[in-house]
């Protein structure tokens, strides 16, 4: 069975002047992450749902290896995500809406870029070419150049790059970010397909929608701290997910009462 482990993980940023004014501070450097730890195994969908600005991208940041934590680490089977980033780069995915394509190639020409990049075999590349491009429908626009897509197509062609060497562990970053109502279907099929395959998949995500949908588990974080991590079920306690967010925010943002 594929296990994340996430261990204490610490991640500050330094504060220029201008920084430290806009934010009415003295302090040097702002805890982006303080301490965050959860598990999440492969058969399931793990969900870090947050206000913006809570920590959730720099969180998914560290476990795709971008960037260091200051302290603590993330064990993908047991590789630590620190020491060894390359090796774990090697079985995960990372989805965000930062990742940049060439505006000049097409979707055919990126996917053989990427495979050739990944090593992967020929005839194996194309079988999964041809999987991932029926599934989110890339076909009618493979070979176009990515200038002339829109950002839906677009974020489907992200979609397929990431995913192009059959990871064990996917992470999103925002999954749905920019797409209309049916390819934010597809993207949330693929996501439910992916773990029924035995995937461990990991989304950050602010849509209370979203992780209704398709996370088994989830946890919430508030000023760079997870405040609750269990079940959906758990977590909602009968009530939309929305209004038990809300109540979690009120008791561990210092604003009850407000």
């Amino acid at each position: 069975m594929d296990v994340l482990k996430v261990e204490n993980i610490v991640k500050t940023f330094a504060l220029s002047t201008a920084q430290q004014k806009s934010l009415g501070t003295n302090e040097k450097r702002k805890t982006a992450v303080g301490g965050i730890s959860f598990t999440a195994k492969s058969g399931e969908v793990f969900g870090l749902l947050g206000p913006n600005g809570a920590g959730k991208t720099t969180t998914m940041r560290v476990l795709a290896t971008l960037i260091k934590p200051d302290s603590g680490d993330a064990f993908f089977n047991d590789i630590s995500a620190v020491k060894n980033p390359e090796k774990v780069r090697a079985s995960l995915a990372f989805l965000t809406s930062d990742l940049k394509l060439d505006m000049k190639s097409t979707p055919n020409q990126m996917f053989h870029f990427f495979s050739e990049l990944y090593h992967i075999p020929k005839n194996d590349a194309e079988k999964r070419r041809e999987y991932l491009f029926d599934r989110f429908g890339v076909n009618k626009f493979a070979d176009t150049k990515i200038a002339k897509l829109s950002q839906g197509q677009r974020q489907k062609v992200s979609l397929v790059i990431s995913v192009i060497h059959d990871p064990s562990f996917i992470i999103f970053d925002e999954p749905t970010n920019g797409l209309d109502i049916l390819a934010a279907r597809d993207v949330r099929e693929f996501i439910i397909n992916m773990k029924d395959e035995g995937k461990c998949v990991i989304i950050s995500t602010h849509l209370f929608d979203l992780v209704e949908k398709v996370c088994d588990r989830a946890a919430m974080i508030i000023d760079g701290k997870i405040v609750i991590d269990d079940t959906l079920e758990n977590l909602m306690q009968g009530k939309p997910l929305e209004d038990a967010f809300y109540d979690y925010y009120v008791k561990y943002s210092g604003k009850e009462g407000e």
